[in-house]
């Protein structure tokens, strides 16, 4: 009990030195230690990596979980280490409304089928951003969160003791110039300036190994260890982004068709299937031809922009990049065109196409 006793006044002590030391380097009143510009550069390029890491995984979360009470809770059961119960998207949940009202409803009138139709893409929009929401927070809101969690916690950890180290090191500096100065005018032996000289001694040898390590350290930030990762989990995130999104124009483009098809056998006039009708505006951009621009009996190339699956015999499967020939028939939809691959011919939507001049 004695020697912690002791120990603990031993650590005051010496947080008392320090503090005096710090407030008088403040104050102008006290020399300084100044790093090595490389290593002040290290620290300061840490700092902002620090800094704006946090802020791209706030707004990263605020993103991907835009409800402040949810992503509390989430935060919660990541600290107890327990899982997250599964809770259903709202897309899922509005396609599930949708089901129950046309069952509700009558399934078999026009609103309750379509109800039916709409609710069934509902909940697959639902499962694709549930899959995205898991695969961002895997594999780039969790590295991130690993970084200021792991390797700057470790990396503060060693600046602190570096500015300790340095602070040791100006007090045995100031300790050793008051020695000399009372040496001369006789006041101390030898002896005391030789235990100041020795002390600055450890305290600089210290002082230069915790700077090398706290260098070392720094210079991962900017090397494979850390911006190479970060590099590869924003490359994952925005992968994660373009498959969702590419997911979700998927399903609206064919939920579309259905509806389109929906009216027809109901007498209605015909929606645009394939989404909006871009044939007259998209394609001028790239300065190529819209489909009031292609004669009747005259061919034209088209480089296919997305993938398709054709719905059936009367229509052709697309790759995305590949090239086709592409012409209109007299009375057809202005929003399908026949293309052309080898011996294959079907029809095909315009808006998954550039028309090339």
């Amino acid at each position: 009990m004695d020697f912690n006793v002791k120990k603990l006044a031993s650590d005051a002590g010496v947080f008392f030195t320090r503090a005096v030391q710090f407030t008088e380097e403040k104050l102008g009143q006290a020399e300084k230690t100044e790093l090595d510009p490389h290593l002040e550069n290290l620290i300061s390029r840490a700092d902002a990596t620090k800094n704006w890491t946090e802020k791209m995984l706030r707004q990263t979360e605020a993103l991907l979980q835009p409800n402040p009470s949810t992503r509390i809770e989430e935060f919660i059961y990541d600290k107890l280490d327990k899982k997250l119960p599964s809770k259903v998207t709202n897309a899922e949940l509005l396609g599930q409304y949708m089901l129950d009202a046309a069952n509700d409803l009558g399934p078999g009138t026009p609103y309750g089928s379509t109800l039916i139709t709409v609710g069934e893409y509902q909940k697959r929009l639902g499962g694709a951003e549930r899959e995205f929401l898991h695969i961002a927070t895997a594999n780039f809101l969790s590295p991130l969160r690993n970084f200021l969690e792991g390797d700057w916690r470790t990396i503060s950890k060693e600046r602190r003791l570096l500015e300790n180290r340095r602070l040791d090191l100006d007090i045995c500096k100031a300790r050793l110039k008051k020695a000399k100065q009372a040496e001369a005018k006789a006041a101390l032996l030898s002896e005391e300036v030789d235990k100041a000289e020795h002390e600055l001694r450890v305290a600089q040898t210290e002082f230069d190994r915790q700077a090398e390590v706290t260098r070392l350290l720094l210079e991962g930030i900017s090397s494979t260890h850390v911006s190479l990762n970060h590099l590869r989990c924003l490359h994952d995130f925005a992968e994660a982004q373009a498959t969702y999104y590419a997911q979700c124009h998927h399903y609206m483009q064919d939920l579309q068709r259905e509806l389109s098809r929906g009216n027809n056998a109901a007498g209605a006039p015909p929606a645009a299937a394939g989404g909006p009708n871009l044939s007259s505006s998209a394609s001028s951009s790239h300065g190529t031809l819209t489909v009031e621009q292609l004669p009747v009996t005259g061919t034209r190339k088209a480089k296919v922009l997305y993938d398709y699956d054709a719905h059936d015999a009367s229509e052709l499967s697309l790759l995305a990049d590949e090239l086709i020939t592409v012409y209109t028939l007299p009375g057809m939809d202005p929003d399908w065109l026949i293309g052309e691959r080898g011996n294959n011919k079907g029809k095909v939507p315009v808006t998954y196409l550039e028309l090339l001049s």
